[in-house]
């Protein structure tokens, strides 16, 4: 539970560079990949890859969300949409570009940046209980 936004901005930022680091490994684009293109003859693959993958890591997102509340370092809202919408600060068309294949795997320097952003413009959305 973070007791401070500094706090919180460090743990989502670790977050997002794992998240990133692991997602992003050519290996699990082409997990995505085959799950994709085996969607309609094998769903199972799919709904492994989404109850095993992405919605553990979405979950632990959102609990943390709920906690920042509770410690009022973010603002009111409903903690699961701030996750999806911290993902998608994060992401932005990363997943497409690497699922398409006309972007490599993001370096680590990249990768920190672009946590930094989704971390930085989050909290900016999400003032504090409390203040504007």
């Amino acid at each position: 539970v973070p007791r401070s936004r500094q706090e919180l901005a460090s743990i989502l930022n670790a977050y997002a560079t794992r998240l990133l680091t692991e997602v992003s490994h050519p290996n699990v684009i082409a997990t995505f990949r085959l799950a994709i293109a085996e969607a309609t003859r094998s769903p199972e693959i799919a709904r492994t890859l989404e109850g095993a993958g992405r919605n553990p890591s979405r979950d632990a997102l959102t609990d943390l969300f709920a906690n920042a509340q509770t410690e009022r370092l973010i603002g009111t809202g409903d903690p699961s949409e701030m996750a999806t919408q911290y993902l998608g600060l994060l992401w932005e068309g990363l997943m497409v570009s690497l699922l398409l294949g006309v972007a490599s795997t993001p370096k680590q320097d990249e990768i920190k940046r672009r946590a930094g952003i989704a971390t930085s413009a989050f909290l900016q959305l999400h003032a504090r209980a409390g203040t504007s």
